[in-house]
């Protein structure tokens, strides 16, 4: 079975609220909320892969944090090992959409009732608050 790496960001905000993205229609999470993130390069670091993915996302740079959760999955004979670290936000950037149709801000309450990818739904349920 091949093993891939795959991350996402946790953006918080000062009111404890999240930033989550829903995927443009189309591919196997499309129509679908979730934390931005993607992929592991050949190579990179968590933080190589967060900051090339969210630039590439949502067109801002980020800081990168601890790890806040994991989990591990299986899709189309590919076991992931999913990562979710705290990301800032420098002050004065500004998000440009490229895979998502729209961002919101919300609680991990409200995340309860909004279709998220079923890896995403695993780490909201690690979240603290």
């Amino acid at each position: 079975m091949e093993h891939r790496i795959t991350t996402c960001g946790i953006l918080r905000d000062r009111e404890g609220k999240y930033l989550v993205g829903l995927r443009e229609k189309g591919g196997a999470i499309g129509g679908l909320w979730e934390f931005p993130g993607g992929k592991n390069r050949w190579g990179e670091s968590v933080a190589d892969t967060l900051q090339r993915e969210w630039m590439e996302e949502l067109g801002v740079h980020i800081g990168v944090g601890d790890e806040l959760a994991s989990y591990d999955f299986v899709n189309k004979e590919t076991l992931y090992h999913l990562t979710a670290h705290a990301v800032t936000l420098p002050e004065g950037e500004r998000f440009k959409l490229s895979v998502h149709s729209r961002l919101a801000w919300v609680t991990k309450e409200e995340m309860a009732s909004m279709p998220f990818a079923p890896s995403d739904r695993a780490i909201i349920a690690q979240l603290a608050g």
